[in-house]
């Protein structure tokens, strides 16, 4: 005959104290509430299923009472009288709730918070920008391992509606580098971006729209000169034709970086496009608009800060919306199209060296005896062609008479 078991009482179980070791306390029909060696009180049901022993955690003492741990066995015991496996049951409902924390969004935004470290600050907003417009909307919510290529195909077909249609490749590859991320930690099993190669169509070759007649650069310097909006955009167009560097490097420029004494702008690589340390040496005419620029913005980080505070740099259309304001249209002129005025101008009027010209676009291209780019490549050639460059402007913009010519091929 079966020893009969004597339910607990909560006076009971309230003053049950340690013995050093485990020690059970049955209540009965498989409850028990075990007593650690350190003092803890944890419920504990004991049933069998499909001929085996198993155990079921119910909670611990006092967060759940005796009444709520007999409840709670009474439900388990329901469970196996019609076949259901209580501990089975409770890890697919914790894998449930698992993959619904294990969103897209959940993913996405978790790999760009680890990777931020790693870019620009203009590259990680932009492609925060384009998670939170193009994608989040439509499969933010989504688990992130029942996304299928024809659901992310679907997102970006609106944004190539919108005739964007680069902007639709770019999103392509942000989706492979979070899938990728997803797979590597776990949390997807495969990369259904690469299954997506091919299904947008091929934009067409784009450019940055650029004046590089040098009858007409003249006017533009000024238009520069007398542009009478916000001085700090003022001298970042002044500057713009001056450097020629990227639109991103000029307004991230922060007076840590600049010597001017010794005429010469440092740029980290971690703010170049091409990950390399990156030496602009500065005209007098550069210095002597930094050296205004200085009294108004010197207390700042930031060489040209936003116009609300100084903690942040312009705006990255500032340069742009000065440009369409003084009636250059963005098929006529853009921010990065200084880059393409000066590198046409350089070889084809000035016929300087193409090398020198390329080390100071900082373009990886090697010089005719296979030295790859460093920041101190041709440097001394770079900072005389920097004065050549900003002297010739000075003469384009009082109206000199330049004649331009090509090279002669052969």
């Amino acid at each position: 005959m079966p020893k009969r078991i004597t339910p607990l009482s909560g006076t009971k179980v309230r003053t049950a104290k340690s013995k050093g070791k485990p020690v059970a306390m049955f209540d009965g029909g498989g409850l028990y509430l075990l007593i650690t060696p350190s003092g803890g009180k944890l419920w504990r049901f004991k049933y069998r299923f499909e001929g085996k022993e198993k155990l079921l955690s119910l909670g611990a003492y006092p967060e759940i009472s005796l009444l709520d741990a007999r409840q709670r066995r009474d439900e388990a015991r329901r469970q196996v009288v019609h076949g259901i496996d209580p501990s089975a049951l409770r890890k697919a409902q914790k894998q449930a709730e698992t993959e619904e924390t294990e969103t897209f969004e959940v993913i996405a935004r978790e790999w760009h918070t680890k990777f931020t470290p790693t870019w620009t600050s203009g590259h990680a907003t932009k492609l925060f920008s384009a998670m939170t417009r193009d994608l989040f909307p439509w499969i933010g919510a989504r688990p992130i391992k029942e996304l299928k290529a024809p659901e992310l195909l679907a997102a970006l077909r609106r944004i190539e509606s919108r005739g964007t249609l680069e902007t639709a490749h770019r999103v392509r590859g942000l989706l492979g580098q979070i899938f990728r991320y997803a797979v590597a930690t776990g949390r997807a099993e495969r990369d259904p971006a690469a299954d997506l190669r091919g299904s947008l169509p091929q934009p067409k070759e784009g450019h940055h729209a650029a004046i590089t007649d040098p009858k007409e650069v003249g006017p533009l310097l000024r238009a520069l000169d007398g542009y009478q909006g916000h001085f700090v955009v003022k001298c970042a167009l002044r500057l713009a034709p001056l450097l020629f560097v990227r639109p991103g490097e000029l307004r991230h420029a922060e007076w840590s970086e600049i010597d001017l004494d010794s005429a010469v702008w440092s740029i980290p690589a971690e703010k170049m496009k091409t990950k390399e340390a990156h030496i602009v040496p500065l005209p007098h005419q550069a210095v002597e608009i930094l050296t205004e620029l200085q009294a108004l913005t010197g207390a700042s980080r930031y060489v040209f800060p936003s116009g609300r505070t100084f903690a942040r740099p312009m705006s990255n259309n500032a340069v742009n919306a000065a440009l369409r304001r003084m009636g250059f249209d963005k098929d006529t002129m853009t921010g990065h199209g200084f880059r393409a005025m000066a590198r046409t101008i350089l070889d084809e009027v000035l016929q300087l060296n193409p090398y020198v010209i390329e080390a100071q676009l900082a373009h990886k291209v090697p010089d005719p005896l296979g030295r790859a780019y460093n920041r101190t490549t041709h440097l001394s050639e770079r900072r005389k062609m920097m004065q050549k460059w900003a002297d010739y402007l000075d003469g384009l913009k009082a109206g000199a008479v330049v004649v331009p010519f090509k090279k002669v091929s052969g």
